[in-house]
């Protein structure tokens, strides 16, 4: 009885990793060339620099729009989004989207997708950029 148990729960254990949902609901951490494929993928969307201003003037994906993690009406600013679109969320390194995520699960946001390893995987990858 208890193999059978241990068993199961090495199975769900699975599942579960398998599908990189960090155990939220609608949330995928996604490698850099799937973010890409996604995002390509995915006509009425948001993409959601948290970066600070500067991380971001400096260079930042197509049609992003900041909104610094750091910044103390971030919650508030987030609210202020359209909860029925995807939201492609990304940091620099996957520290504050991580976050960030968090936050926007609890506001209802259903449908969100991380980068992971952040802007600077993404650059390392030789993605296209905007400056």
């Amino acid at each position: 009885m208890i193999m059978k148990i241990n068993t199961l729960l090495y199975v769900i254990s699975l599942v579960v990793f398998a599908f990189g949902c960090d155990g939220q609901t609608g949330v995928q951490k996604l490698s850099v060339d799937n973010f890409e494929k996604k995002l390509a993928a995915t006509s009425d969307k948001i993409v959601l620099d948290v970066r600070t201003k500067d991380e971001y003037k400096s260079g930042h994906l197509a049609t992003a729009t900041v909104i610094d993690y750091y910044s103390s009406d971030f919650k508030n600013q987030a609210n202020q989004l359209d909860k029925t679109k995807p939201v492609f969320v990304y940091c620099a390194a996957g520290v504050r989207s991580d976050k960030a995520v968090k936050i926007l699960t609890q506001l209802g946001f259903k449908e969100i997708y991380d980068l992971q390893g952040g802007f600077n995987a993404w650059t390392a990858a030789r993605k296209p950029v905007q400056r």
